[in-house]
C-alpha cells in the first residue's frame, strides 16, 4: 500500500518539525512549507491526501490559501490551525469547505485522530462517487433519435416535481431506467428508491409487501416487517406492473395515495409517509379501465404526467448507439476484452423488429461477446448462431438483396476479404499471401470497405 501524504503549512519550524516526526513515525509522507505562496506552487507538482494549514502566515493567510486550495482540488481534506482561534474563524473556514479547525497547542494524538477520519471520509466519498458514476453509467437512456431527445426532454421536467408519473410501454424497453433516472434527477436523489414488481408478488403477500405487517398478525408473521411504502419515505416507490395488481390491492393503494396514510396489516397505529409514486405497465390501462380489470379513479391519479417509452422498432437510428454501449458495458462488468461489430451486423439489427426490445438487444450483444471467440463480430456469427430469426439468418452467397451488382460484389469481397483475415488472425501479410494478392492492394482493401484496421497486425 502506498504511504499517504500529509502537508503542513506553518511559519513556525517548530511545529513543522514536530508534526513531522509524528507523522512520519505513523508511516506518512510529509511534505512542509512555510508560507502559503510556497505550498500552493507546490500542489502544482504534487498533491497530498490531507493538508494541515495555519492561519496566521506571512503575506497570504490561511483563510485566503484554503479559498485557492479549493480552486485547484476540491477533493483533498484541509485541516486548520491557529493560536488565536474563534468561533467566528471557524465558522469561515467550515463554509470554505475545511475539514476541520484545531487550536494551538495542538494535541498531538488529536491531529493523528483527525488526519485518520479525514482521510477515511474522503475515500468513502471517493468510493460512494465512484459507485455513482457506476450506477449512472448503468442507468443511462442510450439514443438520440428523434424520440428518445423527446423522452429525455420529458423526463428533464418530470424529474422537478414530486407528481406521480405513470410510464406506459412494452416489455423490455427501459421503463425501469426511466424510473431510475426521474428519482437520480429529482430533488429526491438522496432519498430511496424502493420498486415493487406488482405481477411478482403473490396476492396474499402483496399487502405485507407494501404497508408491512405486525408480529403475530397471521401465521407465519413471526416478526414486524417494514413494507416498502414506509421503507420509501422521502425517497421514490415504483410501483412496476401496476396493470397486475388485483382490484382489492388496488382500492387500499388508492386511499394511501389520497392520504399518504396507512396502517400495517394487523396493526393498528396510523403510519404517515412522504413519497413520490412512480408507476409502470406494459397494459393499455384506458383498456383496462374499461374492461372493468383496473380502477378508473386509480387510473386518474396515477396517470398525472404519463410518459411513453418507444419500442425499439420505432428508434431503429439508436440501434448502432446501443449495441456499442451494451458491448463496453459487458466487457466492462465481465472483464473481457471488447469486440467490434461489422456494418453487415447492424444492418442485420437494423432490420429486425425486435419484439423483446432493449433487454433482446442487450442479450443477443451478451450472446455474441460470449460465444465469438473473434475480436470481431461478423453477419456470419449472427447466422451461425441462428440468431434474430429464420426471417433473417445470413446466408452465404445470398446476395440478391442488393440493389446493384456492384454492390452484391463489394459485399462478397468484403465478407470474403474478412473471413481471410479472421483465419490468419488479422496478419495482412499472412493473409494477402493467402489470397494472392499484393500487400498494399489489400491495405486499400481494408481502407475502402471500412474493416477497422486496430486490429490489423
Amino acid at each position: 500500500m502506498s504511504k499517504k501524504t500529509v502537508l503542513l503549512v506553518d511559519d513556525e519550524e517548530g511545529i513543522r518539525e514536530s508534526l513531522t516526526g509524528i507523522f512520519e513515525d505513523e508511516g506518512y509522507e510529509v511534505l512542509s512549507s512555510p508560507t502559503a505562496e510556497d505550498a500552493l506552487s507546490l500542489l502544482k507538482e504534487r498533491m497530498p491526501d490531507i493538508i494541515f494549514l495555519d492561519v496566521w502566515l506571512p503575506e497570504m493567510d490561511g483563510i485566503e490559501a484554503l479559498s485557492k486550495i479549493n480552486e485547484m482540488e476540491r477533493d483533498i481534506p484541509v485541516v486548520i490551525i491557529s493560536g488565536h482561534g474563534n468561533i467566528e474563524l471557524a465558522i469561515k473556514a467550515t463554509r470554505l469547505g475545511a475539514y476541520d479547525f484545531l487550536e494551538k497547542p495542538l494535541s498531538l494524538d488529536k491531529v493523528l485522530l483527525v488526519a485518520q477520519r479525514a482521510l477515511e471520509r474522503r475515500k468513502l466519498e471517493l468510493e460512494n462517487r465512484t459507485l455513482k458514476a457506476d450506477l449512472g453509467r448503468k442507468w443511462k437512456l442510450v439514443g438520440d433519435s428523434e424520440k428518445m431527445r423527446s423522452l429525455k426532454q420529458q423526463i428533464e421536467m418530470a424529474s422537478q416535481s414530486s407528481s406521480r408519473v405513470l410510464i406506459l410501454g412494452e416489455s423490455g424497453t427501459g421503463k425501469e431506467l426511466v424510473a431510475r433516472l426521474l428519482h437520480e434527477k429529482g430533488p429526491r436523489s438522496n432519498g430511496p428508491f424502493v420498486e415493487v414488481n406488482c405481477a411478482a408478488i403473490p396476492q396474499e403477500l402483496i399487502e405485507s409487501e407494501l404497508f408491512g405487517h405486525e408480529k403475530g398478525s397471521f401465521t407465519g408473521a413471526s416478526e414486524r416487517k417494514i413494507g416498502k411504502f414506509e421503507l420509501a419515505h422521502e425517497g421514490s416507490l415504483f410501483l412496476d406492473e401496476i396493470g397486475d395488481m388485483t382490484l382489492q390491492t388496488q382500492a387500499k393503494v388508492l386511499r394511501v395515495l389520497e392520504t399518504q396514510v396507512f396502517q400495517r396489516v394487523g396493526g393498528g397505529k396510523n403510519i404517515k409517509v412522504d413519497v413520490r409514486i412512480i408507476a409502470a405497465t406494459n397494459k393499455a390501462l384506458e383498456e383496462e379501465v374499461k374492461k372493468g380489470g383496473f380502477r378508473e379513479d386509480l387510473f386518474f391519479r396515477l396517470n398525472v404526467i404519463p410518459l411513453v417509452v418507444p419500442p425499439l422498432r420505432d428508434r431503429k437510428d439508436d440501434i448502432p448507439q446501443l449495441a456499442k454501449y451494451f458491448i463496453e458495458l459487458f466487457a466492462s462488468e465481465s472483464g473481457i476484452r471488447s469486440k467490434e461489430l461489422d456494418l453487415d451486423v447492424i444492418r442485420l439489427f437494423q432490420s429486425y423488429n425486435w419484439p423483446g426490445n432493449i433487454r433482446e438487444l442487450r442479450n443477443a450483444i451478451e450472446r455474441l461477446m460470449i460465444m465469438v471467440p473473434s475480436p470481431y463480430i461478423a453477419a456470419s456469427d449472427i447466422s451461425a448462431l441462428d440468431m434474430l430469426g429464420p426471417g433473417l439468418a445470413v446466408r452465404e452467397n445470398d446476395y440478391c438483396s442488393y440493389a446493384t451488382l456492384k454492390d452484391a460484389r463489394d459485399a462478397l469481397e468484403k465478407e470474403f476479404i474478412c473471413r481471410k483475415l479472421q483465419e490468419n488472425d488479422w496478419n495482412v501479410s499472412k493473409t494477402a499471401d493467402a489470397i494472392a494478392v499484393e500487400r498494399s492492394n489489400l491495405h486499400k482493401k481494408i481502407k475502402a470497405y471500412g474493416i477497422s484496421e486496430s486490429r490489423i497486425k
